[in-house]
């Protein structure tokens, strides 16, 4: 597999190779898409939960009735 890469994305992946983290860039982008895919999971995970929300309709209860009941929940003074 072939891919192009920007100069700052190569000076990127060369100095994490030279600052000894990786032994080479192959491990440098391996991690960076673990790392995306996690992210991404995390992202859709999230997407999911906003949809529930904006599904689940407008609540009764008000923000200050929300912050004041947390305050009691938690013993929040203030």
């Amino acid at each position: 597999m072939n891919v192009s890469l920007t100069e700052k994305q190569r000076k990127y992946i060369d100095d994490k190779v030279a600052s000894g983290d990786y032994m080479n860039a192959s491990e440098v982008v391996r991690e960076a898409l673990r790392l995306h895919e996690i992210n991404h999971q995390k992202l859709e995970n999230l997407r999911k939960e906003i949809q529930k929300g904006i599904d689940s309709g407008i609540s009764p209860y008000s923000m200050k009735d929300i912050l004041e009941e947390k305050k009691r929940k938690y013993n929040i003074n203030g």
